[in-house]
């Protein structure tokens, strides 16, 4: 930074002069503070020094000591913090971040640990930016270490973030407080003042009071506990390793836990409420295996000396990383075998792979800035399924990543979606960078990228980038640069990294024969938003190729459609079999339009092999008829991706006018000879998505027909599903899947079971079991009549387990009488039956019930004020309220409705992201019905009689 002040600095200068004594203020009036550019904030103190919402570089802190006193009775939280600082250049002031924390005391001292001055420093306030500044009457010289001491408090929060206060109940009914942080992304400035940036990396020397009650927890073990009286205890934390704010963590609580050790000596401790330990052991067994995939696979041991999880009862997301201390939502970690389902199973199996793999991924290794936040999330996103395959390969976990990538694709074909790697400036922006773009879209590109590359030199490229940047910070350039790189492994062991521009020129991969930009190529896919779609043409013996951006919301007919497509171009890896080959095919196509040789003799050719790209694909001519006179006759000559991938791009295209109705459900003709669970619940999905989109119509006469057709079409696999919680982890998603969809259809025979096994439960005051996959759809079932839905409420405050909780409010949530959905909704709002954590699930659940879908828009709008001061306006919980309460809107009315209401709140509504993807996604679904429903009741005339 230059030496020279600006005008602004002057006059702060001249404004802090009085608060110090002649000399001070001479000292002051010579000095060098920063400068900012203006930015749009809170009112600041108006001398504050700096105008940018990123912190000045040139303090970097080195080593937090930082010592808390949580008191749990009083709800109040106190504490000290000294950050050791490096000076990059002279100045006067540090600018750090702190947000409802009040500062009461405030020190500089110098490497030898005495004070600056002897006068109270003042601190200056930015609300709007989150900021504080800490004046100094001596200059802090570039180059030097100082102290900088701090004394706080602040309220213990109610919410998700910082420092906040959470509860149980036990099973007499006493209510157990307990207190919990969560950072990420900017939170850590709420429970003490710090450079809350990811690339301010620092040492944390942790101290913590409590009652002896309880007990801490941090990132790092105890060293020692001291006793300060007989009503008070301190606990030392080691000093951690290097690492970001938002991985700083502490939680005080009355837990237990059981542990178990890794082989290579690392801790593993599984905490949760005392009369929930018994939930905790297959997370303990998870934990222990997913650590030791992990450091075999990146050939990088665990840093720290233990790993703690725990289950926190109110948590906004899935769960959060925090190096050393993951902390969960209940349903994340704990597993009851006797009312947990298999996809229970899988779930929590899932999230402790993804929180590992972060330990890794985000932790050792942390994007810059929030804009590459995909480089944590869509790494660990990615990795779960890796980790998961590799350690429980029952769980044929790779059966699901399809849906992941299916997810993606229904973001990424609206207007509203947004490139992999996004600016992101202010916390706002931060919270909704977190969403299906960093996490689904990033782990399937990292898919692709992988079968691109192969599994070896994904794999050793990824251990090169890990070990490069470990403790650090990287950028999606570090990324490809290390994927690109051809060095040895021995120029790692030796500390050499052999980057150099005539080995990244080199760039020494071949995809097809063709030599490879692998940098050029990734940042067609992170760099600019939307999903391709390939269009393939027969002529003779070429495939002829053209690429084009897909959109759901938007008709090539569109006055707007030449505009959003203009600018776009993929690097797609192209793969692709014919009938008259195994082998698969490979092309590079860099240009709108391209083609490839496939012979005289194939009658027909899969493009996108198993679905390995993150790309769309439309078959001109007679493509699609020959695809599904394949499926008919022999539908095993294509893998089962191959065939989920045709019915997921076939059902998609349909919104477009690409590919008729008819001709999409002709393609499924042949389902019920697929014995694969992935390709029948593909088909069976959209089936029941209509269903549930005309049901809420006046479309009678189609919704019946719908209804009909669904009930005969798949009449042989719904017979042929038991009532046990029997067989494989498939086979078991399938049945409730299909007994679910099939008691929702109104199957005689499926609600005569449902009805006969609730009133046996309900005969036994709840005691019997029921078969856990299939718990959900008989309680729906029961919880169509008073005394059904009366008992499920009293069995819901009564149950210890949070999974099964989520069980009884779906099925309450199904209810047609709409009193009582709107009971349910009063109860989430007050906080109490129904935690503020499951408020936004529970709307989702009402709103897709075509009994309550206006209730809750109703609800959401009138509650809209509260929602955001108890949520953050960009939080998981907002964005979910106001994607989910509209997801099955279909009618231009509504529509009109929905942008209204966004009018009325468009200070707010203008900040997110979410508002456009519920306008869009709306959009998507007025337009299916305009384009389809005639064409639906068209094909379902000629084929129920």
């Amino acid at each position: 930074m230059s030496s020279n002040m600006s005008v602004v600095t002057l006059l702060t200068l001249t404004l802090l002069a009085a608060m110090f004594r002649s000399s001070s203020a001479h000292q002051a009036s010579s000095s060098i503070g920063p400068q900012g550019e203006a930015s749009n904030g809170g009112a600041a103190d108006p001398a504050f020094p700096w105008s940018h919402l990123r912190l000045p570089s040139y303090i970097v802190p080195v080593h937090y000591e930082l010592r808390l006193h949580p008191n749990l009775t009083e709800l109040r939280l106190s504490g000290s913090v000294r950050v050791q600082v490096e000076v990059k250049n002279d100045t006067n002031w540090v600018v750090l971040h702190s947000k409802a924390l009040n500062i009461s005391n405030a020190m500089l001292l110098d490497h030898s640990m005495a004070a600056l001055s002897e006068q109270v420093l003042p601190v200056l306030h930015h609300p709007g930016h989150e900021q504080v500044a800490v004046f100094s009457p001596r200059v802090l010289s570039s180059g030097h270490t100082y102290f900088l001491h701090l004394q706080f408090g602040a309220e213990l929060t109610e919410g998700f973030y910082g420092f906040y206060k959470s509860s149980y109940k036990t099973g007499a009914g006493e209510t157990r407080v307990l207190a919990s942080t969560h950072f990420e992304p900017t939170s850590a400035r709420k429970a003490f003042p710090c450079f809350d940036e990811p690339s301010f990396k620092a040492n944390y020397t942790v101290t913590i009071r409590r009652s002896p009650e309880h007990i801490a927890l941090s990132n790092m073990p105890i060293e020692k506990t001291v006793r300060l009286n007989e009503d008070l205890v301190e606990d030392h934390f080691a000093t951690s390793v290097k690492m970001s704010t938002y991985l700083v963590a502490f939680v005080i609580c009355d837990f237990r836990s059981v542990s178990a050790t890794t082989s290579s000596g690392v801790k593993v401790s599984i905490y949760a409420a005392p009369e929930k330990l018994h939930q905790t052991h297959y997370a303990l067994e998870v934990a222990v295996k997913t650590l030791d995939f992990y450091e075999k696979y990146f050939n990088i041991n665990y840093p720290l000396p233990k790993q703690d999880l725990i289950a926190i009862p109110d948590f906004e997301s899935g769960a959060m990383e925090n190096w050393g201390l993951t902390t969960y939502r209940e349903t994340s970690l704990l597993y009851d075998p006797r009312s947990s389902s298999a996809q229970d199973k899988l779930w929590v199996t899932m999230v402790i792979a993804h929180e590992l793999a972060h330990q890794w991924f985000g932790n050792l290794v942390t994007m810059v800035w929030w804009n590459d936040i995909w480089l944590n999330e869509g790494f660990a996103r990615y990795m779960e399924y890796i980790a998961v395959e590799a350690t429980y390969p029952e769980l044929h976990v790779e059966e699901y990543l399809l849906n992941v990538c299916f997810a993606a694709v229904g973001r990424d074909s609206l207007n509203s979606s947004r490139p992999i790697s996004s600016a992101a400036e202010n916390p706002t922006q931060i919270r909704e960078m977190f969403d299906t773009v960093s996490y689904d879209k990033g782990a399937c590109v990292l898919h692709m990228l992988r079968h691109f590359l192969t599994d070896e030199v994904f794999q050793s490229g990824i251990v090169r980038y890990l070990r490069k940047f470990s403790y650090g910070n990287a950028q999606n350039q570090d990324l490809w640069d290390s994927l690109a790189n051809t060095c040895s492994e021995e120029d790692f062991t030796s500390g050499k990294f052999c980057y150099n521009d005539r080995q990244a020129s080199k760039n020494a991969y071949l995809f097809a024969g063709e030599h490879l930009n692998l940098t050029a190529m990734m940042n067609t896919w992170t760099l600019q938003k939307g999903v391709p779609l390939v269009t393939v043409t027969r002529e003779g013996s070429r495939l002829l190729l053209k690429q084009e951006r897909f959109l759901k919301a938007v008709l090539p007919s569109d006055p707007v459609w030449a505009t959003l497509q203009q600018g776009y171009l993929w690097h797609i890896p192209l793969t692709f079999k014919t009938s008259s080959s195994r082998t698969v095919h490979r092309h590079l196509m860099v240009t709108k339009t391209d083609s490839v040789d496939v012979g005289d003799q194939a009658s027909w050719v899969k493009v996108n092999t198993d679905m390995a790209g993150y790309y769309l694909v439309h078959y001109e001519g007679r493509g699609w008829d020959q695809l599904t006179q394949l499926l008919r006759e022999n539908h095993t000559a294509l893998s089962y991706h191959d065939r989920t991938h045709l019915i997921h791009n076939a059902f998609q295209l349909i919104v477009t006018g690409k590919l008729s109705m008819g001709r999409a459900l002709d393609l499924i003709g042949y389902l019920p000879s697929e014995t694969h669970t992935v390709p029948l619940l593909e088909g069976l999905g959209f089936l029941g998505a209509y269903y549930r989109m005309l049901e809420k119509t006046a479309e009678h006469d189609v919704t019946q027909k719908l209804r009909t057709y669904i009930l005969r079409f798949f009449g042989d696999v719904i017979d042929r599903q038991t009532w046990e919680d029997k067989g494989s982890v498939t086979e078991r998603h399938l049945r409730s899947e299909v007994i679910s969809l099939a008691c929702d259809l109104g199957h005689a025979p499926c609600l005569r079971q449902a009805n006969q096994r609730f009133a046996d439960w309900l005969h036994s005051e709840g005691k019997l079991s029921l078969p856990a996959d299939l718990t959900e759809t008989i309680y729906s079932v029961g919880a169509q009549d008073e005394r059904g839905w009366e008992f499920l409420l009293h069995a819901y405050t009564a149950s210890p387990s949070e999974t099964h909780k989520h069980k009884i409010l779906s099925a309450m949530g199904s209810s047609r009488d709409k009193n009582k959905l709107s009971r349910l909704l009063e109860m989430a709002l007050e906080g109490e039956v129904i935690r503020n954590q499951d408020l936004s699930t529970l709307v989702y659940l009402v709103a897709r019930n075509p009994h309550g879908q206006q209730l809750a828009w109703a609800f959401f709008k009138k509650n809209w004020g509260f929602l955001v001061q108890k949520f953050q306006l960009s939080s998981f919980c907002i964005r979910s309220l106001i994607v989910g309460t509209t997801a099955w809107f279909s009618s231009a009315e509504e529509l009109s409705d929905m942008r209204s209401f966004f009018q009325s709140i468009e200070e707010q509504a203008s900040q997110l992201r979410a508002t456009q993807v519920a306008l869009d996604n709306v959009q998507k679904n007025v337009l299916w019905m305009e384009m389809n429903l005639g064409p639906l009741r068209d094909w379902l005339n000629r084929h129920i009689h």
